[in-house]
């Protein structure tokens, strides 16, 4: 009845386009929440693709996407 199917990765769900789109995480000041995602640049708007609870989730989302940790801009 419930069936657990493999992990797709992030990437095959969401497509990023690096012309039109900067990685990003967005953080609460007040709880601390992560959220990773990107920012469009021509409007600005916010898409989030993963709640960052730890460090390990920081690295696949760099991993997956294939952006550098230093290209990542926070946003609080």
């Amino acid at each position: 009845m419930f069936f657990r199917g493999k992990k797709h990765p992030l990437s095959s769900k969401f497509a990023y386009d690096p012309s039109t789109m900067s990685p990003a995480i967005r953080a609460s000041i007040c709880t601390g929440e992560q959220t990773a995602g990107f920012i469009s640049r021509e409007s600005g708007s916010f898409t989030a693709v993963m709640l960052i609870t730890s460090p390990e989730d920081r690295k696949r989302f760099c991993r997956e996407f294939g952006v550098a940790d230093d290209q990542i801009k926070i946003i609080y």
